[in-house]
């Protein structure tokens, strides 16, 4: 395989990701509607969409085209593949059921925050939060949790790539002034998100670590600003989250 080769293979494997995360940002689409989003030709497109419907990736709906449930299993072998993530799926359980607030714990990959498992206690608001969604940790509790616990050299990297983008008027969008916050977040324990991503929500995320101290995930639980009161925010969240991030640590340093 001459190099010309290789380069356009990569191209058409490169764009048959474009359009599937086109697809899930979109909420499906026509060939047309695709490639002008794109800028790639309708020809291009519907080979690409033909292929993977073909495949079963992808499903047909009239004429647009969705992400079929195949892909589901490429995601719970994901969020399942580390023993230490099916170890947390039932902590986030039980932290959801204690607090009747939303709970949730996501760990990084590529720079990114990504939500492995997720539960809603009986008070819990809707939010725009599914099982895989991505964001930038740096808007979440969870999120500076992590930053909070990766080597200088690893946030440095992170916020070279990812940058600060600013989702509301609260968004930290220096960096000197985050990693302040991240020193903080290391002495007290835990961080907390005080309408950076959605602007009338708050949250407290704790880390889970490793034996060795590497950052595993974090956990957090977030609700509506005007139910979460003072005690609940620095006192009683907190220590929930750290008596279950404590115990889930020592069973998995005992299940290794």
């Amino acid at each position: 395989m001459d190099s010309q080769e290789n380069r356009n293979q990569l191209r058409t494997l490169e764009r048959a990701f474009l359009i599937m995360d086109t697809l899930k940002d979109q909420n499906g689409g026509r060939v047309t509607e695709i490639a002008t989003y794109l800028d790639l030709p309708k020809s291009t497109v519907h080979n690409h969409l033909s292929t993977l419907h073909q495949l079963g990736y992808l499903v047909k709906e009239g004429d647009e085209y969705h992400i079929g449930l195949k892909s589901l299993d490429y995601g719970g072998y994901a969020a399942n593949r580390k023993k230490s993530y099916r170890m947390a799926r039932g902590k986030v359980k039980e932290l959801a059921n204690e607090t009747n607030e939303r709970a949730q714990f996501i760990v990084e990959e590529h720079g990114r925050g990504i939500y492995v498992h997720q539960e809603t206690g009986s008070h819990a608001v809707q939010a725009d939060v599914r099982l895989g969604k991505i964001t930038h940790l740096h808007t979440v509790a969870a999120g500076k949790a992590i930053l909070a616990h990766l080597p200088t050299n690893r946030v440095d990297a992170i916020l070279a790539n990812q940058g600060l983008p600013k989702y509301t008027e609260n968004t930290i969008i220096n960096s000197d002034k985050l990693k302040d916050e991240l020193s903080t977040i290391r002495e007290r324990g835990w961080a907390y998100n005080r309408g950076e991503r959605i602007s009338k929500q708050t949250a407290v995320g704790v880390p889970l670590t490793s034996e060795n101290n590497t950052v595993i995930g974090a956990f957090s639980i977030s609700g509506p600003k005007q139910r979460i009161d003072r005690e609940q925010l620095e006192d009683k969240i907190p220590n929930l989250l750290l008596g279950a991030v404590n115990e889930l640590e020592l069973n998995i340093a005992f299940n290794d």
